[in-house]
């Protein structure tokens, strides 16, 4: 295994979702077709995919790092996102939160000063 490659989140508005996860992001797409969306996130892919089905992705958790979680989750809300886990601390100083997309998606957000990219 070489680790997290590409998270990839099905939506219902492949275009609105466009939109919001390039301001949640702060990222415009690089790849931009009606079948797939995707964004180059610090060397990792998050892709968005057309989907009419009724998203459910609670058994699934991607957590995407942020150096103030408190600030980056407040922001998200202010987008639209709804709380999904307040942050909280899960040991030493490591604090996770996560958020719905307005897709229902779920989004992880990770403050973690002990990882580092190999």
């Amino acid at each position: 295994m070489l680790g997290l490659r590409t998270c990839i989140y099905r939506v219902p508005e492949l275009e609105k979702a466009k939109q919001w996860y390039a301001k949640v992001f702060r990222t415009e797409a690089y790849f931009d077709e009606p079948f797939y969306v995707g964004f180059e996130i610090a060397g990792y892919e998050l892709g968005l995919m057309p989907d009419q089905v009724k998203v459910s992705s609670d058994n699934v958790m991607t957590y995407w790092g942020v150096e103030d979680i408190d600030t980056e989750f407040a922001r998200c809300l202010e987008l639209g996102a709804a709380i999904h886990e307040e942050p909280n601390n899960v040991g030493g100083d490591i604090m996770v939160a996560s958020i719905i997309d307005p897709w229902g998606n779920v989004i992880g957000l990770i403050y973690n000063p002990h990882f580092h990219l190999h």
